[in-house]
C-alpha cells in the first residue's frame, strides 16, 4: 500500500468536510452611537395574557398558555391581529371557534370558548400582540456591505420572555427627549420622540447578539475606524458612543474591568467614569443597548446589559460577534 498517497488523500477529505470559515466583514467599519427607533413585527400572534370574561378567564379555560403562537383560525392562516379579528368576526356566532397554535414547537388545535360581554360584543378573554416598538442604539455600519447591527442583543417579548419571532421591521430616526436615572436596583431608560418616515434601514434578522439588516441612510466612509478583535481588547480606558439628549451623539469616557472570551454576549464588563453621563443618567440605562465600545481608535465592542445592582458597570458583546453574524 502506497501510504504517502493514502495519507494525501485522507487530508484533502478533511479539508472538504472541514473547510474554513471566512466572514466578509469589513476590516473598517462606521461606529454608530445614534439613537434608533425600532419596530419589529411578529411572524406570528402571540398570546401575551388573559383577561376576563363575564368573572371568567376564558381564553385559558379554552386552554391556550402565554406564549402560544397563533397560526390559523378555523382553518385559515393568520398573520397579524387584523386578520385575526375578522376570521372570528365571520364565526363568531358559532361561540366555539377552532384555533390552530404553535406551542414548544409542536401544533396544536384549540377550541376558543366566545362569550358576549355585557354590551353584547364577543370576547375571545385573550390578550394578542403583533408587533413590538422601542428604541436602542445603532453599532456599526459595513460601508462595504452596508450591513449594520444594533442593540447587541436578541428582542424578547417582555411578557412571555421569548425571542421574538420576527417577520419585517425597521429602524428609524429617533430622539431622546428625557432620561429617567437609573439606581442601584432600579436602572433607568431613555424616552424618545419617533421620526418614522425617516426609515434608516429594514431589519432581517434578530439574535442573541443584536437586529442585523441593510442600512439604506446616509454614511460617509471616511468615518470608519479599524475592527478590534478580541484579543486586542485589553483592561483600562476606553468610551462608549451614545446620545442622551436630542440626536447628539457623544463619546463618555468608561474603564474595562474585566474580559471574557467564553461568554455569548458579557464578554466586556466596565465601569461609567464619565461624570458628567453618569449626572445626566446615573449609568447605563435602557435604550443605551448597542452603543458602540471604542478602545485605542478600534472599535471593539457594544453595550448589552447594565449590572442592575450597581448601575455604573455594564456589560459589552466583542464587535466581531456582532459583525460575523451580520454578514452571515
Amino acid at each position: 500500500m502506497n501510504l504517502k498517497k493514502t495519507l494525501h488523500i485522507s487530508l484533502l477529505i478533511l479539508l472538504t468536510l472541514f473547510p474554513s470559515l471566512v466572514f466578509a466583514y469589513s476590516s473598517h467599519v462606521i461606529p454608530g452611537g445614534e439613537n434608533v427607533g425600532i419596530q419589529l413585527n411578529t411572524k406570528y400572534v402571540t398570546i401575551v395574557g388573559f383577561y376576563k370574561v363575564n368573572s371568567r378567564y376564558i381564553g385559558e379555560e379554552s386552554g391556550f398558555k402565554i406564549g402560544d403562537y397563533i397560526t390559523k383560525v378555523d382553518g385559515k392562516e393568520v398573520k397579524n391581529i387584523d386578520e385575526m379579528i375578522s376570521l372570528i368576526d365571520q364565526v363568531k356566532e358559532e361561540t366555539n371557534i377552532n384555533v390552530s397554535i404553535l406551542r414548544s414547537g409542536k401544533n396544536e388545535d384549540i377550541s376558543l370558548i366566545l362569550e358576549k360581554d355585557d354590551s353584547g360584543v364577543y370576547k375571545t378573554g385573550l390578550y394578542v400582540k403583533d408587533q413590538i416598538n422601542g428604541i436602542g442604539t445603532l453599532s456599526y455600519i459595513d460601508p462595504n456591505t452596508l450591513t449594520y447591527g444594533a442593540l447587541g442583543h436578541e428582542i424578547a417579548d417582555k411578557n412571555t420572555l421569548q425571542k421574538v419571532e420576527l417577520k419585517d421591521g425597521k429602524i428609524f430616526e429617533s430622539n431622546v427627549t428625557e432620561i429617567t436615572p437609573s439606581r442601584d436596583g432600579t436602572p433607568g431608560e431613555k424616552q424618545a420622540k419617533f421620526f418614522q418616515d425617516n426609515i434608516y434601514g429594514e431589519i432581517e434578522k434578530n439574535e442573541e447578539s443584536g437586529i442585523f439588516g441593510t442600512f439604506t441612510g446616509e454614511i460617509s466612509s471616511s468615518d470608519a475606524i479599524e475592527v478590534g478583535k478580541p484579543e486586542d481588547v485589553k483592561k483600562g480606558k476606553a468610551s462608549i458612543r451614545t446620545v442622551i439628549k436630542g440626536n447628539q451623539v457623544e463619546d463618555f469616557e468608561i474603564e474595562i474591568l474585566e474580559i471574557d472570551e467564553s461568554s455569548a454576549t458579557k464578554n466586556i464588563l466596565f465601569q461609567i467614569t464619565d461624570t458628567r453621563l453618569l449626572e445626566e443618567t446615573g449609568g447605563i440605562v435602557a435604550g443605551m443597548s448597542g452603543s458602540p465600545i471604542i478602545q485605542d481608535e478600534k472599535l471593539i465592542g457594544a453595550v448589552t446589559h447594565v449590572v442592575v445592582n450597581d448601575t455604573d458597570k455594564g456589560y459589552g458583546i466583542f464587535i466581531t460577534t456582532m459583525l460575523e453574524e451580520g454578514e452571515k
